[in-house]
């Protein structure tokens, strides 16, 4: 299938290629487990695909997020689920553009070389949800180290993961100025933490997704992991924040893709009524339909990731880009299910898998309704509404 502003073909092909070993049949098998794919994890680490962001002096690519956005792409097309590796792409930035040149000699080249796993970022909480700035996690500076004490939930990976960043407030919500400050972001040693002062306690849910609730009693990290200044760990944060948006729209993309390429494919050979299902407009329109609002969200990821890349603003282009890919990607889901009646739900085909795993992304890393509330205030110069 011809797209436009396919960039990077040879990231492009090398990933398929990567992904051939591991087909259709694989990633159900861990689905109908509810397991994860180490194996398929294990390839891209070895390959060095999930260090692409991490510069050469640190045993990384040195690319952009152009390029790892076409990397995550690229997975989903392929039938895979990138939801199992995509931190370990955007939780090294936070270390990375706000992390001490010793934290960054002691973790990055271990995590570019696949040592070490940084799959996990908790700042989301129970009683707050989307409003961050009233977290209740706290972390006290004691005797060179900071005691963690309060709940999280929906952080995925941990299991899987080596490292964790971690959000925590360091000034009561009470003794700042802004809201947006005393808060201060650490890096948690997850070999050391669970079963001394953290438990992980898994959250069965609609998609083989692997999520946690934490609950964080006394832990007790070194003073040393915290990262840049205390208090400014809300801003750090939303660095990151714009690069995973910009990362989960190419992913959106990539199952957008599979998508429509599969729904086109089961309509040129389903025969009913003496014909391909396909020659109907009825079932053309709506994959047409689809795959131009994928094409037309892939230039906004792009217009994203361009600006990342040249250290210009982009948190609105991300916010556009994200929402549209989803919205893109769920519509395309709809459209396939559809083209494929009953077999759509059956899992030989995948699509019921896939339909599952897309539609995370209408709710999830950032809800569409405070998507419109950034752009109507932020670009139409609007109220703040919240």
């Amino acid at each position: 299938m011809h797209t436009t502003a396919d960039l990077h073909p040879e990231i492009r092909d090398a990933i398929r290629d990567l992904c051939r070993q591991f087909p259709d049949e694989y990633f159900r098998r861990i689905d109908e487990q509810r397991g994860y794919p180490d194996e398929f994890v294990a390839a891209l680490l070895d390959a060095g695909w999930l260090a692409a962001m991490i510069p050469e002096e640190y045993g990384g690519s040195g690319l952009g997020l152009t390029a790892a956005s076409v990397i995550m792409e690229e997975i989903n097309r392929c039938g895979a689920n990138a939801a199992a590796v995509h931190g370990q792409m955007y939780n090294m930035g936070t270390l990375l553009r706000n992390g001490s040149p010793a934290q960054k000699e002691k973790y990055l080249p271990a995590i570019a070389a696949g040592k070490l796993r940084i799959q996990s970022m908790a700042v989301t909480e129970p009683t707050t949800g989307s409003d961050t700035t009233r977290i209740r996690t706290t972390a006290t500076r004691k005797d060179g180290r900071y005691v963690i004490n309060g709940q999280k939930v929906w952080i995925s990976r941990v299991r899987h993961s080596d490292l964790m960043i971690l959000l925590a407030r360091t000034t009561p919500l009470a003794e700042v100025r802004r809201k947006s400050e005393g808060m201060s972001i650490f890096i948690v040693d997850l070999r050391q933490a669970i079963g001394n002062g953290l438990d992980v306690r898994p959250i069965a849910n609609m998609v083989n997704h692997e999520t946690n609730e934490l609950f964080f009693d006394e832990l007790e990290i070194p003073a040393e992991n915290l990262i840049g200044e205390e208090g400014q760990g809300f801003r750090y944060l939303l660095d990151g924040l714009n690069a995973e948006r910009a990362l989960i729209a190419a992913e959106c993309i990539g199952d957008g893709y599979w998508f429509v390429d599969r729904a086109t494919r089961y309509a040129s050979e389903r025969i009913v009524f003496e014909r391909p299902i396909g020659s109907n407009q009825g079932v053309q329109f709506p994959l047409a339909e689809a795959f131009i609002d994928i094409e037309a969200a892939n230039l906004m990821r792009y217009e994203a990731c361009a600006r990342f890349d040249a250290q210009r603003p982009c948190g609105a282009q991300a916010n556009m880009a994200k929402h549209l890919a989803a919205r893109a990607s769920w519509q395309a889901a709809n459209a396939c299910l559809q083209t494929h009646g009953g077999f759509g739900f059956a899992t030989e085909y995948d699509v019921e898998r896939k339909f599952r795993e897309t539609r995370l992304y209408q709710v999830a890393p950032i809800s569409t309704n405070l998507i419109f509330a950034y752009v109507a205030e932020h670009l139409l110069g609007l109220p703040r509404s919240y």
